[in-house]
């Protein structure tokens, strides 16, 4: 093993500000869980965490509301990127905080007065994130005895004739194709008239 991220990842219940050490990390949120009253009233869980949620901070929290709105239904599915800021204090020392630097469903950068020392706010700048979505492969129609037999009867040549034949969605029909095969053969193989003698 040669990643260092496995021993430097810190023993917690939730993601912190050291879990975000080697770099900054994309969430797409599952579900945000409310808890008025208590230390840490949100919870978001998101997929792959691991059984470690982000715990947003008071000022993380408005952020998300200011950007999504105060329905937190209405976050499952949406996309964070959270880094490690280390000017953030706690008692007086600068120990680092997780903040958020992108979100999903963003038109344009957000940008929100946040409080940053007591009595004291600091401008706040959110990016959109763009999340590139993989494109299903199309899916093909599935292929029905009439148009089957319109392939056999029409195929230019032998070549392209034995092509569609081994074609693998040709597979069902070929029982019942065998006599268009046949004649389609005897067509493509019958010798032709010479256009200048059947002229004379």
């Amino acid at each position: 093993m040669t990643d260092m991220n496995s021993v430097i990842t810190p023993k917690s219940d939730q993601l912190n500000a050291d879990s975000l050490l080697s770099g900054p990390r994309i969430i797409r949120v599952s579900e945000v869980l409310i808890s008025p009253g208590t230390e840490q009233p949100v919870t978001v869980r998101y997929e792959d965490d691991d059984g470690k949620p982000w715990k947003p901070c008071k000022s993380m929290s408005r952020v998300l509301v200011f950007a999504w709105g105060p329905d937190a239904k209405a976050y499952a599915g949406r996309y964070v990127e959270l880094y490690l800021d280390p000017s953030v204090k706690w008692g007086g020392m600068a120990v680092g905080g997780v903040r958020i630097s992108r979100m999903s469903h963003l038109e344009r950068d957000l940008v929100i007065a946040l409080t940053a020392t007591k009595g004291k706010k600091a401008m706040f700048t959110v990016k959109p994130l763009v999340i590139e979505q993989k494109q299903a492969a199309p899916v093909q129609e599935a292929l029905t005895l009439d148009a089957a037999r319109t392939l056999v009867e029409q195929a230019p040549d032998m070549a392209a004739l034995e092509q569609v034949w081994k074609r693998k969605a040709m597979a069902p029909f070929r029982d019942d194709l065998g006599d268009a095969l046949a004649f389609r053969k005897s067509e493509l193989t019958a010798p032709q008239a010479d256009d200048g003698e059947a002229g004379q």
